[in-house]
């Protein structure tokens, strides 16, 4: 009999226990349906931008000048897509810090008719429709009376921002800026804001030479 019992009482204990593992998970299901759920953001680093500092290009025998930040470097382009550049006033504005590099291309029009020089640069522009979602102008007038056009590209393109600036005769600059990374709207997103402010005032204190 106390073998019988003794028996009788491990295995009622056994199907409690069975029993309560799952009541306590199906409480724990119904609990968690009922809650409400908010998924985070996907993160970034945070990343610690320099104080706002600009000095002046301004190098014998260039044809322009401008204010460009502290924290950037200027550096002679003389190549181009391995080639020779076709005056010596190419430029590349470098960004250590954030793998950045403004593209600076000069052409004067008196020797390529300024349409082309116009037509050409919405050609380099419209190469990245395929991965952009949109692309908007907006003409530029500096206080020194330097005009142009401002392209902005919404989408994971290699490029966001690029600008022409000219006179019409006897100038003809061309402006792009790249990073050194996989093109992501969202993680550039606020370097690319940081660094825009450094492009618009670059353009603004323009200066043909």
């Amino acid at each position: 009999m106390k073998n019988v019992s003794f028996n009788s009482s491990r295995s009622f204990i056994k199907h409690w226990s069975v029993r309560k593992i799952i009541l306590t998970a199906v409480t724990m299901l119904l609990f968690s349906c009922n809650s409400d759920y908010t998924p985070k953001p996907r993160g970034y680093f945070k990343i610690q931008f320099p104080k706002k500092e600009y000095q002046v290009f301004n190098e014998p025998g260039y044809p322009y000048s401008f204010e460009y930040p502290k924290y950037a470097k200027v550096l002679k382009d003389s190549s181009f897509f391995g080639e020779a550049t076709e005056n010596p006033w190419w430029i590349n504005i470098d960004f250590p810090q954030f793998n950045g590099r403004i593209y600076v291309s000069y052409k004067q029009p008196g020797k390529e008719k300024f349409d082309k020089l116009i037509s050409d640069s919405y050609k380099i522009t419209n190469k990245n429709n395929v991965k952009a979602y949109s692309i908007d102008d907006s003409l530029i007038t500096n206080p020194y009376n330097v005009h142009g056009i401002f392209f902005r590209l919404g989408g994971d393109v290699a490029t966001a921002n690029q600008f022409l600036l000219t006179d019409t005769t006897k100038h003809f600059l061309r402006g792009a800026l790249y990073f050194d990374a996989t093109p992501n709207e969202d993680s550039l997103g606020i370097v690319n804001r940081f660094l825009m402010e450094d492009v618009k005032h670059m353009i603004n204190t323009f200066k043909w030479n």
